[in-house]
């Protein structure tokens, strides 16, 4: 993004405009930015706690500029020893910028291919380890706090793995880690001989963590040019120094918060297709972020644009378009037509993700001052992890799961639950499954009916990736979501041993996805006000279970 170029290339905020311009204002008068970047914690609340130790992320971009030679060695160190496949184990702000990286920028010649696990799902740990050479092979272990459950998980048996097929004494050359400075990765990393370690700020939170680190390794692994990706974020961080509305930040983050106030709290990103992963990126940031005492912007990413008879009044649209590209432009400017508040942002190239990064921190940050909400923070997560851990505990003790309150597969069931539907609510599926292509086309083609047949905002998640994605939201925000969860049997288990290097296995992946899928259940029916959640099992053949719902589709294609 050049700084000089206003990249908005449609506004249509009609109803907004007159609060709009005056809550920009009073922004300007109270001095918003240049609070925000004195890293005044009073900008959110009195109390600085999980604030002024998470604003680290203003101005990582600078900091990290001229740092980036250990990340280059790394890089020309296992492309030396002939390594051609990457390995992201970590869950939400850890696995979601490192997995835009990948799928927008591709493997560049003779960089690493980069998958990333972030499912706990038997069936898709096994694919992955089946599709590996382990002498080939880096495994990059990634977590903030070091203590992830899903990401220790993953190490533990991916090390091994290698162990087993190339010698304990060779595999930590082939694991790298990306953690808070003294975590106990850190430690970890040290006892097992790890190639590297990059402690990053611990000043940064996970989801504000995409220019640090955490995304810029897996970044330079596939061979983006990171010195560029960073200019850009530059260029957008000294737009955002400024005063009025031509600081983005200050004004994207106002017509958020403005259009929460006013009902419009479905913020629906519209992507071009190279860059829709980045919808992903932006879901977590806002989710995370906003979702908390009893409000919040539900971020919508992912659904096939409709036409203006499918949508509710809770809607604000913002296109992001690469130049060029037309695909969405003649059905938002329908909406706009329609009298739904559009924003249109053009990317000149996909290296403008650098700057919507930082754009998208800062006016999540924005919005959360205009919604009184503390945005660094995620009060509610633990929840359904403590539940988590009950169900573990309850497998260890007796050998089984306790018993899960599943209801029929049928259309006709789901039909009864969405009977609770009320305006302004919305429907997010829940798929504790593999992520197929032909299971995802499956949800989505259920999530367009159900769209269409409801006019209600509707979001997809595989779990347990969601829970560090969305799950803050589902049980922060005033209650109005319905929640529809879907659980699957793998073909074959996967064990996952006590330990690093040693034999001993207690616990499965599938033991630990069905007591996350158990212990989310539990923890949006426990939340106040108790949340409306139904649970389907699929089975081990997850598209025809998923088809089962298929007559409460009749009728509805209508867009």
């Amino acid at each position: 993004m050049n700084e000089k170029t206003d990249p908005r290339t449609l506004v249509r905020l009609d109803a907004l405009q007159p609060t709009l311009n005056d809550t920009l204002a009073r922004a300007a008068d109270r001095g918003l930015m240049r609070r925000i970047w004195a890293h005044d914690h009073t900008v959110w609340q009195p109390d600085p706690t999980e604030i002024s130790n998470r604003l680290g992320w203003l101005d990582i971009a600078s900091r990290l500029a001229d740092k980036l030679e250990p990340i280059q060695a790394l890089v020309a160190g296992v492309r030396a020893d002939g390594y051609t496949h990457a390995v992201l184990l970590g869950m939400g702000g850890s696995s979601l910028a490192p997995e835009v990286f990948r799928l927008t920028f591709g493997v560049a010649p003779g960089h690493l291919d980069l998958a990333v696990l972030d499912s706990t799902d038997a069936d898709v740990v096994r694919a992955l380890a089946d599709r590996l050479d382990p002498a080939r092979t880096l495994f990059i272990v990634s977590t903030k706090s070091g203590t992830t459950v899903e990401t220790l998980s993953f190490f533990k048996y991916f090390y091994n793995w290698t162990a087993v097929a190339l010698g304990p004494e060779a595999a930590g050359a082939h694991f790298v880690a990306i953690t808070d400075p003294g975590s106990k990765l850190a430690r970890t990393a040290a006892q097992f001989g790890f190639r590297a370690v990059f402690e990053n700020d611990p000043n940064i939170g996970g989801r504000y963590s995409a220019l640090s680190y955490f995304g810029l390794v897996p970044a330079f692994l596939v061979g983006v040019d990171v010195p560029l990706l960073l200019q850009r974020a530059r260029d957008m961080m000294s737009n955002n120094m400024r005063a009025g509305q031509d600081n983005l930040g200050l004004w994207l983050g106002t017509v958020m918060g403005e259009a929460a106030r006013q009902g419009r709290d479905k913020i629906t990103l519209v992507t071009s297709a190279p860059i829709a992963s980045f919808g992903d990126w932006v879901e977590q940031l806002i989710a995370e972020s906003t979702g908390k005492n009893g409000t919040g912007i539900l971020p919508v990413v992912g659904e096939l644009v409709g036409g203006p008879a499918v949508y509710g009044q809770d809607r604000l649209f913002v296109h992001l378009q690469l130049a060029g590209d037309e695909s969405h432009v003649a059905a938002l400017d329908a909406l706009a037509d329609a009298g739904y508040p559009v924003v249109r942002f053009t990317l000149a190239d996909k290296y403008d993700l650098g700057a919507h990064y930082f754009l998208w921190e800062m006016a999540t940050a924005v919005a959360g001052h205009h919604l009184g909400i503390h945005p660094f923070d995620q009060p509610n997560v633990e929840s359904a992890k403590k539940l988590a851990r009950k169900m573990v505990a309850a497998f260890q003790e007796t050998g089984k799961l306790p018993e899960a309150e599943t209801a029929p597969l049928s259309a006709a069931a789901l039909s009864a639950f969405l009977a609770q539907a009320h305006a302004g609510d919305y429907i997010a599926l829940q798929a504790y499954v593999p992520a197929t292509p032909t299971t995802e086309a499956a949800l989505q083609t259920l999530r367009r009916h159900l769209r269409n047949r409801t006019r209600l905002a509707t979001t997809l998640g595989y779990g347990p990736r969601f829970l560090h994605s969305t799950g803050q939201l589902h049980k922060g925000d005033r209650g109005n979501g319905l929640f529809i969860q879907f659980t699957s049997s793998p073909e074959a288990d996967v064990p996952i041993p006590d330990a690093a290097g040693l034999p001993d296995a207690g616990m499965t992946f599938d033991v630990l996805k069905q007591a996350q899928a158990l212990g989310d259940y539990e923890a949006l029916r426990g939340a106040t006000p108790p949340r409306r959640v139904i649970r389907f099992e699929v089975g081990g053949d997850v598209d025809a279970g998923i088809q089962q719902l298929r007559p409460i589709q009749k009728n509805t294609d209508a867009e």
